[in-house]
C-alpha cells in the first residue's frame, strides 16, 4: 500500500525537493505557508472521516509473535490502544510510562478481558518520564543492558497544553519542545543498539498535521527570543515540526545495513487525553463533534500500520535512495503523504539536528559511533562512559 502512492507524491512534489538552500534566514512562516497549513487542518477535521473510510476498525494486524515493541505514553488515549492491540497480535510489548501502577492496572484489565483467547499478553512496564532527560538515559541504559533486541520503538506520548503559559521542564527546556521532540529524539538515538539488534526495526514518530503550522528556530527552540510571541500552538507546532526535521535526518544518517527505518505519521484529529488540557468551554465544544473526530482506537490505525506493513520498510528504502528531504510521512488513512513545506527544509533540518543533540548532551556523531558499536558520552542518566 505504501508504494502504490510513493510516485505520486514524488510527483505532486519534486519542486519542494528541488528548491535550493537558503541564504536568508528565515524568522517566521510566510503568510501563504500559514493559510495553508490550517487550511489542512481544518480539511483533516471536516474530511478524515471519508478519507479513511476504507480501513477497518479496529485494524487487522499481521501476527507479530517474538517481535519487541516499546510504546510511550501508552496508558491512555491512542498509546493503550496502540499497546492493547500489538499485546494482542502477538508481540512483546513494554510500556514506557511515568504511571507504572496505572499500567500494571491496565495489564490485569487486559489479561481478564483476553482470558480463553490465547496465550497471556505478553506485557511489561517500564518508568519512563519524558519530561526528565534523565529518566531517558537510565530507561534506555536499563533496556541496552538487557542485550534484547527492539524491533519496533513508537514515540507517541506528548502533550498539547493548549491556552496555558510557557512552562519549562527542570532541564531548562520548553515543555512541547522536551517532551513531543527532544526525548523522543535522545531516546531513539541511545536504543540503536537495541534497535540493530532487532534489524529490520523501525522507529515510528507519533507527529500531528499541526506540524504545517510549526516553525522552528534552531537557535531559539524553547522560545524565549522575544522574536515570536509564545502560544500553546507555537509550542506544540514547532515540536512536531522539529521532529519530522529530526527524524529526517536520523534517516540520512543511518546506513542501510543498520536495517532501521524512521517513519513519522499522524493519527488524524482524535478525541484522546490531549483534550483534558483545553478549557472548559472548548472541551464541551469538542466532544460536540463526534461523527468528525476519531476515537482513540480509530486514531491508532496509522501508527499500528506503520509499525507493521511489510512495505514499509521498502518504502523508506526508496525514499533513501532518491535522497528525498524528508523521512517517510504516514497519514491518517494510511497512506504516504507529504509533510509540510518547511519540513523540507534541508538547512534548516541539520540545524534542527545538531541542536538536539547538543540539547540532549549526546555527541554530533553519536549515531555513526554507536552503529560501529562504540559507547558514547551523555551528559545524563546514571552513568557516563
Amino acid at each position: 500500500m505504501a508504494n502504490e502512492e510513493a510516485e505520486k507524491k514524488k510527483n505532486t512534489t519534486s519542486s519542494e525537493a528541488k528548491q535550493p538552500l537558503k541564504t536568508a534566514k528565515k524568522k517566521a512562516l510566510g503568510w501563504m505557508e500559514w493559510l495553508r497549513g490550517w487550511f489542512y487542518l481544518v480539511y483533516e477535521m471536516l474530511f478524515q472521516r471519508i478519507l479513511a473510510s476504507h480501513l477497518q476498525n479496529p485494524m487487522p494486524l499481521p501476527p507479530i509473535n517474538d517481535v519487541t515493541c516499546i510504546v510511550t505514553g501508552s496508558t491512555s488515549g491512542i498509546g493503550r490502544e496502540i499497546a492493547r492491540q500489538l499485546a494482542e497480535a502477538g508481540a512483546h510489548v513494554v510500556m514506557a510510562v511515568r504511571s507504572t501502577n496505572r499500567a500494571q492496572e491496565l495489564i490485569r484489565k487486559w489479561q481478564e478481558e483476553w482470558s480463553g483467547k490465547g496465550l497471556p499478553l505478553n506485557i511489561e512496564v517500564m518508568e519512563l518520564d519524558l519530561l526528565s532527560l534523565d529518566s531517558v538515559a537510565r530507561f534506555a541504559e536499563a533496556w541496552n543492558s538487557r542485550m534484547a533486541p527492539v524491533h519496533v520503538l513508537i514515540n507517541n506520548a506528548g502533550i498539547f497544553s493548549i491556552g496555558e503559559p510557557q512552562k519549562f521542564s527542570k532541564d531548562g527546556y520548553e515543555e512541547h519542545m522536551q517532551v513531543n521532540h527532544l526525548a523522543p529524539a535522545m531516546l531513539s538515538i541511545l536504543l540503536l543498539p537495541s534497535l540493530i539488534r532487532g534489524s529490520p526495526s523501525r522507529i515510528i514518530n507519533v507527529n500531528s498535521t499541526m506540524h504545517y503550522v510549526g516553525f522552528v528556530d534552531p537557535e531559539d527552540m524553547n522560545v524565549v527570543s522575544g522574536k515570536r510571541k509564545y502560544t500553546s500552538v507555537v509550542g506544540y507546532g514547532g515540536s512536531k515540526l522539529a521532529q519530522i526535521m529530526f527524524s529526517s535526518v536520523l534517516q540520512k544518517r543511518l546506513p542501510a545495513e543498520s536495517g532501521i527505518s524512521v517513519v513519522c505519521n499522524t493519527p488524524g484529529i482524535v478525541l484522546t487525553n490531549v483534550a483534558r488540557d483545553l478549557p472548559q468551554f472548548l472541551q464541551v465544544g469538542y466532544r460536540l463533534i463526534p461523527y468528525f473526530i476519531f476515537n482513540a482506537e480509530e486514531g491508532s490505525r496509522s501508527t499500528l500500520f506503520a509499525a507493521t506493513d511489510p512495505q514499509i520498510s521498502e518504502y523508506c528504502e526508496m525514499l533513501k535512495a532518491d535522497d528525498w528531504p524528508v523521512c517517510a510521512y504516514i497519514s491518517h488513512d494510511c497512506r504516504p503523504t507529504n509533510a509540510s513545506e518547511e519540513a523540507h527544509n534541508i538547512e534548516t533540518s541539520y540545524k534542527v539536528w545538531e541542536k538536539t543533540l547538543e540539547l540532549v548532551g549526546l555527541p554530533s556523531d553519536a549515531v555513526e559511533r554507536l552503529i560501529e558499536g562504540e559507547e558514547i558520552k551523555c551528559r545524563y542518566g546514571n552513568s557516563q562512559e
